[in-house]
């Protein structure tokens, strides 16, 4: 089959978070991708977490794509994310130990390493900023993100060939030692020590590098059904969110392309997962936040504490200027919304529909992060409902309030709900009625 019959043909779906990440997309992920030949992560690293709940499991992923726990699913990690590969190796390890099958895992040769000395100039850098810090996890991912930038990086196809990967390191560690002692007066790394730390991560790793966007382009041709599985969220990407106070990498949909090798022309569906609230992690501006008793009642019913780093989340309600903006950016044909249950007992649930800024009154999503700061959310507020709705399988059968809200979402950001989540595990989750999504789902 010739490349362009390849890309009408190709059937795909982007999966991506519309608010500041950790809206469920794990969950989504693993239930949509039920029917999906390969999962294919496209950016970022260990500080994405993904909770994947099924009955009495709990599984907590870090690099390793959702699909994983779907025996028979070909799960990359694509050129565009940078990986620690003593992580990698830990969580491998960890999941095998849990009866899961990990051989369908392939890792492009074109993605970057996170090395020890990153995770060092990450901490050192968030302590330098001190009360003006990121609020990074301290993984890595940004001064990974930089060498690879200024074509100083170590890539992960060095990781089947030993010497290639020493030549590599001894080139590159004098710099990263200088800079770690002279800037920050921190402590160095001796190469000796780190070639027998990540020995044996090269000899379990190594087999598992491949061209993972030639392996793409042939499962599109052989007609394969293809989930793109994103990290973090809209308003988290490096261009577009809410910078500096953002991630390291493209977080919308336009980087399942250019992370796993491929042409725009193979994304065909893109749905965005965001909370029935909004929570984030870290410093910056957020609209909508409740600092109040509303707020903690979000982070204890809703468990908002982070899957990677423990952190405690700021909690807010549901703000439709930044999910337009996210369906904007990310060219969104449908919308999953999570946790509704959460809002389950509040006898008024609020959202933000406009920002006052500056005297007006405004829709949109500003572009300076001055004028964020200074916005104030209108609120348009809803009737809550009282009754449990974790057992609910059908949208008809949530209770009419309930539905209310799921319909002004849709109104207000102008996309369809395809789907609905009432709780962690696969069992909680509605498909609404005319959903996109029936192809997604095993039968």
């Amino acid at each position: 089959m010739i490349g362009g019959a390849v890309m009408l043909n190709a059937k795909s779906l982007v999966i991506v978070g519309a608010q500041w990440g950790d809206e469920g997309k794990g969950k989504v992920i693993d239930y949509l991708s039920s029917e999906a030949d390969v999962v294919s992560r496209f950016q970022g690293g260990d500080n994405a977490g993904h909770t994947v709940v099924y009955g009495a499991n709990v599984f907590k992923l870090h690099h390793v794509p959702s699909g994983i726990l779907n025996s028979g699913t070909l799960c990359l990690l694509g050129n565009g994310m940078v990986i620690n590969p003593l992580v990698l190796v830990r969580e491998l390890n960890e999941l095998e130990k849990r009866g899961i099958d990990t051989s369908n895992l392939r890792i492009s040769g074109k993605a970057h390493l996170i090395m020890a000395y990153h995770q060092a100039l990450d901490e050192a850098g968030e302590k330098l900023l001190g009360d003006n810090k990121i609020g990074t996890t301290g993984r890595g991912i940004g001064p990974a993100y930089a060498d690879k930038a200024l074509r100083r990086g170590i890539r992960a196809n060095e990781l089947t060939d030993f010497n290639r990967f020493k030549a590599s390191l001894s080139e590159i560690l004098p710099l990263q030692n200088r800079i770690l002692k002279n800037v920050y007066g921190c402590n160095t790394f001796e190469l000796e020590e780190l070639l027998e730390l990540y020995r044996p991560a090269l000899e379990r790793l190594g087999p598992l590098v491949t061209d993972t966007a030639l392996l793409l382009y042939d499962q599109f041709a052989d007609g394969k059904k293809v989930l793109f599985e994103g990290a973090q969220g809209a308003l988290l990407d490096i261009d577009h969110g809410t910078y500096p106070f953002v991630t390291s990498s493209s977080t919308v949909a336009a980087a399942a392309a250019s992370g796993t090798g491929l042409g725009p022309a193979y994304v065909s569906q893109v749905l965005g997962v965001l909370k029935a609230y909004t929570t984030r992690v870290g410093s910056g501006p957020f609209p909508s936040e409740d600092l109040e008793e509303a707020g903690d009642q979000l982070r204890q019913r809703g468990s908002e504490f982070g899957t990677t780093t423990g952190r405690p989340r700021r909690c807010g309600w549901f703000d439709a200027v930044i999910a337009r903006y996210a369906s904007r950016i990310n060219g969104l044909t449908g919308l999953a919304v999570t946790k509704l249950d959460v809002l389950s007992g509040m006898e008024i649930i609020n959202m933000a529909v406009a920002y006052r800024c500056r005297g007006s009154v405004t829709g949109d999503f500003p572009i300076s992060i001055g004028d964020l700061q200074l916005c104030e959310p209108v609120y348009e507020s809803f009737p809550g409902w009282d009754e449990d709705i974790s057992r609910v399988r059908n949208f008809e059968d949530l209770p009419q309030t309930a539905r209310n809200f799921i319909n002004a979402i849709e109104d207000a950001v102008g996309v369809r709900v395809d789907l609905v989540s009432v709780g962690p595990d696969r069992s909680q989750t509605i498909i609404c009625p005319g959903s996109h999504l029936s192809s997604w789902i095993k039968n």
